[in-house]
């Protein structure tokens, strides 16, 4: 069959949770403290696929990873940026599922308009580093002692990336 990347749906929802949870349990790669149920996943895909997107990367008929974008901050004038995010099932990285993912969701946003994506990840984490400066994000600041979890505290470093190259007037979103 081979690996696939598609748009999500509700039906996906539980796949995505599992390949979550362990970010949240056992690193602090994720800020938040309890994974979420499926029924909470699909509220958030749902919420992603109406202004953004969430992607899921497929193997054999099954969710291995996703990527998604969401808004980066809420004023107007921000619109126009997104932040975005992928996870894959531990023990997958550098097989190429999450630069297939990345590429996908980069190209689906410059698509609805997007004009800049930002990624933050929680520090140490070279791999991530690494990962995001191969796709073309470039550092843009770290912010020291951002998150507290498993009992210390974690800077984040925030890189972007441009969605094209025009400079005019940005369109409206689609």
């Amino acid at each position: 069959m081979g690996s696939a990347v598609r748009d999500a749906t509700d039906a996906d929802a539980a796949a995505c949770a599992a390949v979550y949870a362990p970010y949240v349990t056992w690193t602090a790669v994720s800020f938040e403290t309890e994974p979420p149920h499926p029924a909470e996943m699909a509220r958030r895909i749902a919420a992603a696929q109406r202004s953004h997107a969430w992607l899921v990367l497929e193997e054999d008929g099954r969710v291995v990873g996703y990527a998604y974008g969401g808004p980066f901050r809420s004023r107007t004038a921000w619109q126009w940026s997104c932040e975005v995010s992928v996870y894959l099932e531990p023990g997958r990285r550098r097989g190429g599922g999450g630069r297939a993912l990345y590429g996908a969701l980069l190209q689906r946003l410059a698509d609805r308009g997007y004009r800049t994506a930002v990624a933050g990840t929680t520090l140490p984490n070279e791999a991530s580093v690494a990962f995001h400066r191969a796709m073309g994000f470039e550092p843009v600041g770290v912010v020291r002692r951002a998150g507290w979890k498993d009992g210390r505290w974690h800077d984040v470093a925030f890189t972007q990336r441009a969605l094209g190259d025009d400079d005019g007037p940005p369109p409206p979103l689609r």
